[in-house]
């Protein structure tokens, strides 16, 4: 046996082959086009050119497009958007790993360039291996909020998506016809053989001596070890352990005994029970916001616009117009709760303090207490601050707010990502930003 990883005869299992690896392909080249949209949803979702507090991807030059400003319904959009995202995501995993496995022969084959064709895939998988293990490898890390990585979650995963999709996009256009003709033209593992023709992926079906390889062929060993589990077996496998990946993760986005499933996703800090009994990512000893601060005597809403300053307590606030709205926190972990009930004033009433007319309220630059993490100042469009639901939230579900949900106020808008709602406001400047 070849000691040589560059010798077809040194990968020496008998499940390798066209059709098996075309299989995980074809689930991987949908799987991870809905990844990329959901992903450019998630950023656009950001309102990155709106402000540039708002954005954690610096220089992106064009790669920052995106087509529209994000809406604010249905109030579940970014709750499905994110959380099919990342359980699809996780749910992959095996998928990728295994499609890994299954070409692996290919990263070692000799010579590294029989064409400029051949070159140009040779140099894609390269990307597409190394891209696909970064992107899933912080994808990971980030909704286990285990920032281990140097750097910005966002800059990272950013970048490191687009460097993987231009190498998966040239791969898919150079491999996809070849990949689908070896879905059409070969038999699936354990079917029946043609009368006096070999199974179309037994070592008998690799090319004869001086016929050419074809760059499929280069998958069968040439001298595989006996069998221990069929093709469909293994992929089975694979779907099984995908299957059981997401069945542990997208309880996250429901409440009830169904969160409980979601073994492996994130449940942040312990929220405790009652009115505000739902999931937190930080608290507020996290961010070293403390009762003194935030106390009755202390604490102030500064509210700005059109050259007009205009301070309020809780107090104050209490006795504005109060309006409720049914939404929900959905989190870039993928983690969402249901509709908590919040109430609280309009956005665009607090815009109409300082001089704008309701229907004409600019967007507004919101300002925590705490001193640090990566949204401390958030920005909203306007089409955010109009609408209705949009909320500076003094209580939720009947309840003044907790300390870690944001006492004494905090901003609520429908289908914003959750870093976009405030935490402990301090301050509002409204004007185009």
């Amino acid at each position: 046996m070849s000691r040589s990883p560059s010798s077809p005869a040194f990968w020496r299992s008998p499940l390798r082959g066209p059709w098996f690896t075309s299989v995980l392909g074809v689930v991987l080249l949908g799987g991870i086009t809905v990844l990329f949209v959901t992903g450019l949803l998630s950023y656009a979702a950001y309102n990155p050119d709106l402000s540039p507090v708002n954005d954690k991807t610096p220089d992106k030059g064009i790669l920052g497009f995106y087509l529209f400003a994000w809406p604010t319904g249905p109030v579940w959009l970014y709750r499905l958007t994110q959380g099919v995202h990342v359980t699809l995501g996780v749910a992959l995993i095996p998928v990728l790993l295994a499609k890994l496995w299954s070409v692996v022969p290919k990263l070692f084959t000799l010579p590294p360039a029989r064409s400029l064709a051949h070159a140009l895939e040779r140099l894609s998988l390269l990307l597409l291996v190394g891209g696909a293990l970064f992107e899933f490898t912080t994808g990971v890390l980030n909704i286990q909020l285990d920032y281990v990585f140097p750097g910005s979650f966002y800059t990272l995963h950013f970048y490191g998506a687009w460097v993987f999709i231009a190498a998966f996009v040239t791969h898919a256009v150079l491999r996809t016809p070849t990949a689908l003709r070896n879905l059409r033209g070969l038999r699936a593992p354990g079917a029946r053989p043609e009368p006096g023709g070999p199974s179309p992926e037994s070592p008998g079906s690799a090319p004869g001596a001086g016929e050419p390889a074809r760059p499929e062929d280069e998958l069968v060993s040439p001298d595989p070890l006996p069998p221990t589990v069929s093709r469909r077996g293994a992929l089975g496998f694979v779907g099984g352990g995908s299957l059981l990946l997401a069945a542990t993760t997208a309880g996250h986005g429901f409440d009830g005994p169904l969160r409980e499933t979601a073994l492996l996703a994130p449940h942040g800090a312990e929220p405790g029970s009652g009115p505000n009994g739902f999931q937190i990512n930080k608290t507020a000893a996290a961010r070293g916001i403390t009762a003194v601060e935030t106390s009755d005597e202390v604490w102030r809403l500064t509210v700005t616009g059109k050259g007009r300053t205009v301070r309020l307590s809780r107090a104050d606030l209490g006795r504005l117009p109060l309006h409720s709205s049914a939404l929900p926190i959905a989190c870039v972990e993928g983690w969402s709760t249901s509709d908590q009930w919040w109430r609280g004033v309009r956005l665009r009433d607090l815009a109409r303090l300082v001089g704008y007319e309701t229907d004409a309220a600019p967007d507004v630059l919101v300002e925590s207490l705490q001193r640090h993490g990566a949204f401390r100042v958030a920005a909203l469009r306007d089409n955010q601050v109009r609408d209705a639901r949009s909320l500076l939230a003094l209580s939720v579900n009947g309840e003044d707010l907790s300390p870690d949900h944001g006492y004494p106020a905090r901003i609520i808008v429908p289908a914003a990502p959750g870093v976009l709602n405030t935490k402990w406001v301090a301050k509002m400047t409204f004007g185009d930003l």
